[in-house]
């Protein structure tokens, strides 16, 4: 099982860098079996892109083991909401006002709080999600004041073909300013870099599962 040593060398590159990152492993499109055999080597925190997805795949292990945190990681649509918040307890793309007022409205009714990161369109790109850099403050405000979300930190996805330092900083100042003290960035291409820029959650998948 290559994504085995995989994993292990990549848990070993970040405990050489920080020990503290949490490790995202990104499971989109992965069995039952591949993910089974991290969670017997005590992996505990795993991503995924779409609800319905993960709901198919971590239901039944979920109820085997309570402890895995679900991370998700992928663009939400608000109809999908209800169903992420009983799934995940992380939410790594929160980007607008109505998403953020249903959370609230779904933690009010269970009395459950989960953890949000908001994403952050960082590279001011088009055809990306997340929120703009002039609207970043109104809605941190909004979500942290008026609906008392739990929001741990900021996240993003750099642009393609650019380095990824000049956003990694960026964001860092971003997150800083806002007075929050955990971020979300860097992926399997850049994750190396993204923690020695403050990143302490990293979500990589290719890197582990890649075939060789």
């Amino acid at each position: 099982m290559n994504f085995v040593n995989n994993y292990n060398l990549i848990k070993n590159k970040i405990f050489k860098l920080l020990k503290t990152i949490n490790l995202i492993v990104v499971t989109k499109n992965q069995s039952i079996s591949s993910i089974s055999k991290l969670v017997e080597l005590g992996h505990l925190d795993f991503g995924e892109n779409k609800v319905q997805e993960a709901a198919d795949k971590w239901s039944d292990i979920l109820l085997t083991n309570n402890k895995i945190r679900l991370h998700l990681i992928g663009k939400l649509q608000s109809n999908k909401a209800k169903q992420a918040f009983s799934l995940f307890q992380y939410i790594h793309s929160l980007d607008n006002i109505k998403l953020a007022k249903i959370f609230s409205d779904l933690e009010n009714l269970s009395g459950r709080k989960i953890k949000y990161f908001i994403q952050v369109n960082i590279g001011n790109e088009s055809q990306k999600s997340g929120v703009s850099l002039n609207n970043l403050n109104q809605f941190v405000n909004y979500c942290v004041k008026d609906l008392r979300l739990n929001i741990l930190g900021l996240m993003c996805i750099p642009p393609i073909n650019k380095n990824p330092d000049e956003f990694f900083i960026l964001l860092r100042m971003l997150n800083s300013k806002n007075g929050f003290n955990d971020l979300s960035m860097g992926m399997s291409s850049d994750y190396e870099i993204a923690i020695k820029l403050g990143s302490t959650f990293v979500r990589v998948g290719s890197a582990i599962f890649k075939s060789s």
